[in-house]
């Protein structure tokens, strides 16, 4: 079994979907509902299949945090990120191989948008490390 991060970019990939251009912000109540709906159902699937580690929606504001220096405080500059940058959630996956991951991605992806229609978004799929780097 190997770890995955799903991320779920509010607006981002190599080329948006048509379904996916509306902001949630212009969703009626009844589509949020559909969505978020449909994500928990996600959720208990991979639940079932022993796959599902954990999930959370972010919200999309923030700021980047640097280190300031010795005994200064932390420097901060935001929130100014590219809204294709900005992440609305993630989902950890624990699963036998790449290809399920991604089967579970594109799963994810089809989650209902304005209309019920399936917003077919990007989600970014990322491996996490077995173990530290191993320098010689």
């Amino acid at each position: 079994m190997a770890k995955y991060l799903l991320l779920k970019h509010y607006r981002g990939g190599p080329r948006p979907h048509p379904n996916a251009e509306a902001s949630m912000e212009q969703w009626t109540p009844e589509e949020i509902t559909a969505h978020i709906d449909f994500m928990n159902r996600v959720a208990d699937d991979l639940r079932e299949r022993g796959e599902f580690v954990d999930a959370q929606a972010l919200a999309p504001e923030g700021e980047f945090v640097r280190y300031g220096g010795e005994g200064r405080p932390p420097v901060t500059d935001g929130p100014f990120a590219e809204t294709k940058d900005l992440i609305a959630g993630w989902m950890i996956i624990d699963v036998d191989s790449k290809e399920r991951a991604h089967e579970a991605a594109a799963y994810l992806s089809s989650a209902p948008g304005q209309g019920g229609k399936p917003l077919h978004e990007w989600i970014e799929v990322r491996p996490f490390h077995g173990g530290p780097p191993v320098v010689e």
